[in-house]
């Protein structure tokens, strides 16, 4: 992976505010400040509408804060232009998403190096290749998405992200279609991407269970971080969810 430890964050969030249905709207995040370092597994938890995902997009460049700031990989994504904006973000940022997200006409292969074609960059077929057998799939590359199960199409996106070697990955309830048993193999899945390639990984989860495969959570109410949780397990977890969640 590209991201190896250093000393500064691979994503710096600074007094970031984001409002919808203009100002005096709903203000899903409230002078938000966030760092994740390089080579650390992130978990981002909080109750219903309290700008979990409004934080994952605006981090991952997928929306523009209406102010603060948000650097990735050292480059400063609110003040890009969009063209540019969507270089940076195909250079340095990798998906995986609840839903998959992958094209039903493609094959598994052609799916995972899919971004670095987008992104103009020669694919590194090699590191494809290692990163397919590391998420099992190996003998599945000329397969299409339709002929997969759950657990494997998501397979499938995190090798797709792991393939392009990205600053960091950004995934938004990646277990939350899925049965419980599948769901922490894609969870030991991403810990393995930390652990072995160096990866650094910003997860979205509702699920204290999938919070606890995590070096760090960080807990969201009404817009804003009220508190962080180092080294935890699906107890500590959810009794933090608790506290928030009656705040």
């Amino acid at each position: 992976m590209r991201n190896t430890r250093s000393d500064g964050p691979v994503v710096q969030v600074e007094d970031v505010t984001k409002s919808y249905s203009g100002g005096a709207g709903v203000r899903a995040l409230d002078r938000v400040s966030v760092a994740f370092a390089p080579g650390t597994f992130n978990a981002v938890m909080g109750p219903s509408g309290s700008g979990k995902s409004t934080l994952l997009q605006c981090a991952a460049g997928l929306d523009k804060p209406d102010s603060g700031r948000v650097t990735v990989a050292g480059e400063d994504f609110t003040r890009l232009s969009e063209p540019r904006l969507t270089r940076a973000r195909r250079r340095a940022v990798g998906f995986v998403f609840q839903s998959y997200n992958l094209l039903d006409s493609l094959s598994v292969w052609e799916n995972i190096l899919l971004p670095q074609r987008l992104a103009g960059t020669r694919p590194d077929r090699a590191w494809a290749r290692e990163v397919v057998g590391r998420v099992g799939l190996s003998g599945r590359e000329q397969d299409r998405p339709a002929q997969l199960s759950g657990g494997q199409r998501q397979r499938v996106a995190l090798a797709r992200a792991l393939a392009a070697r990205p600053a960091v990955i950004f995934a938004d309830e990646p277990t939350g279609a899925l049965d419980l048993s599948t769901g922490r193999e894609v969870l030991a899945l991403l810990r393995e991407a930390v652990d072995a390639f160096g990866a650094t990984i910003v997860m979205v989860t509702h699920d204290p269970a999938a919070a606890a495969w995590a070096d760090r959570v960080v807990f969201l109410a009404d817009g804003r971080i009220v508190t962080e949780l180092a080294d935890p397990t699906a107890e500590k977890v959810a009794a933090q969810m608790m506290a928030v969640s009656v705040r």
